[in-house]
């Protein structure tokens, strides 16, 4: 018999390493509760992924099977179960955080073990080192064939065993996503019924976000970030939807489709630069002048900006541990630009906040945002303004996060930071005033970042 070691893969369907392990022999799965790997994740996160744990070990006793659920060090345990079950082999799939990739090269050392490539569309190890943009990686990436999804290990497969143990309950502040295989296949089917064929077009529609947030949107980053359903079957009823679909419908599919390609290029440049976590992806002659002001990171964690779009998004992580992708980048762009605060101090508060937090995804995305990772542009920086003037005009998404400003004129909300303090006042005395001013931080970012690039 195998043992399928489970690691942030928390599902039966379509996950290759439990299918191989299957196919080879009988199959026991196990999930190591190894608290020092947790601990490097928020809580709420934590709580999420330990649901989705107890609702892998019921969808084993529901094949006929069991999930055997264990704490301590991952090599000790892995150990103890492939001597007590007189296992052959343990089965895994890759992962590309290092600290995952130092505990897989611990348990390759101690035992006979076979991993397979899961968590992406296409093995990192087939493209080139690197890109020098997304549009280089996704036109290599798109040439390349994408494996189907795998069917899960017949009920006759899992070894019959049954044990009591199961992951603990972490009490959280927010609600959280049902979790589970189940809960994501439920979540991406109505997606795929009432949302794909217009993503393209509501995707940063602010007023759709807040109207309809699981249909504008996918909402799938939960699930995928803890494995809960495979990037192989997402990806597959959404070809099968473009293929049937034509005009208006079929482009806005393949802007679903095309947005997939990002956390690809993330985990591409995870698995080809190990630190990605924490240094800076560019090269600069001249050191980044970071202020890292911490009374401005403080009022910016708490939503007291006085930039609405800002705000609001900061807001809504606290609500619900998630922001909408636009004002994700706006908060990003405002922390490291018009504040001038180090991206790894907001990837850290994300990693603590997020319950869709995914370490690929998180570095890379504020590497991107922050001018220091891959981008075709040297000196990117969003004006929250502007921004709220082209996707939130009318102050939907702001007023649901920022309840002091209800009442206030959409066209004065859009405008705050640049109105008078006087007349702010008069508005929503209950509201902060801007932290910096806009023009004269935004002409600062910029310095400071051409400075760094030896532009000046």
């Amino acid at each position: 018999m195998n043992v399928f070691w489970h690691q942030r893969d928390l599902r039966i369907p379509d996950n290759r390493g439990l299918t191989a392990a299957a196919a080879d022999d009988a199959v026991l799965p196990v999930y190591v509760f190894d608290t020092d790997l947790l601990s490097n994740i928020g809580k709420r996160q934590r709580a999420f992924l330990l649901d989705g744990v107890r609702a892998l070990k019921q969808a084993y006793r529901d094949h006929g099977g069991d999930l055997l659920v264990r704490d301590g060090s991952t090599v000790d345990v892995l150990s103890e179960v492939v001597s007590e079950y007189d296992a052959d082999r343990v089965y895994y799939n890759d992962h590309y955080r290092p600290v995952r990739q130092n505990r897989q090269q611990r348990v390759d050392g101690a035992l006979p073990t076979k991993s397979l490539t899961d968590l992406v569309l296409v093995d990192p190890a087939r493209l080139d080192s690197r890109y020098e943009n997304h549009s280089r990686f996704y036109d290599d990436w798109q040439a390349h064939h994408k494996l189907p999804p795998v069917d899960g290990p017949d009920s006759d497969s899992l070894v019959a065993v049954s044990d009591p143990t199961t992951a603990p309950t972490i009490d959280v502040d927010i609600d959280l996503p049902t979790a589970g295989y189940a809960g994501a296949r439920e979540r991406y089917d109505g997606f795929l019924a009432d949302g794909i064929e217009t993503y393209s077009d509501t995707r940063d529609d602010m007023q759709a976000a807040v109207e309809r947030p699981t249909s504008a949107v996918s909402r799938m980053s939960p699930y995928l970030a803890a494995g809960m359903i495979g990037i192989r079957e997402m990806w597959r009823d959404a070809t099968e939807r473009h293929t049937e679909a034509t005009g208006d419908a079929q482009r806005n599919i393949q802007k679903y489709r095309y947005e997939l390609s990002w956390r690809e290029q993330s985990y591409h440049l995870l698995y080809y630069t190990p630190t990605l976590l924490s240094e800076n992806y560019k090269s600069f002659p001249n050191r980044i002048a970071w202020r890292n002001d911490e009374g401005n990171f403080e009022a910016w964690k708490r939503g007291e900006t006085g930039y609405p779009l800002v705000d609001a998004g900061m807001r809504q992580l606290e609500r619900e541990g998630y922001i909408h992708n636009r004002p994700r980048q706006n908060v990003a762009s405002f922390l490291t630009k018009h504040l001038l605060v180090d991206w790894r101090d907001g990837a850290r508060h994300f990693r603590k906040r997020l319950v869709d937090h995914d370490p690929a995804t998180n570095a890379a995305s504020w590497q991107w945002t922050a001018s220091t990772g891959t981008d075709s542009v040297d000196v990117r920086i969003f004006d929250p303004v502007a921004q709220m003037h082209k996707y939130d005009s009318g102050a939907d998404y702001v007023t649901e996060y920022v309840p002091e400003l209800r009442g206030v004129p959409a066209t004065k909300i859009v405008d705050w930071p640049t109105l008078s303090d006087e007349e702010r006042e008069e508005l929503a005395p209950d509201y902060c005033h801007p932290i910096v001013d806009r023009n004269a931080a935004y002409e600062r970012a910029q310095r400071v970042f051409e400075t760094a690039l030896g532009k000046r």
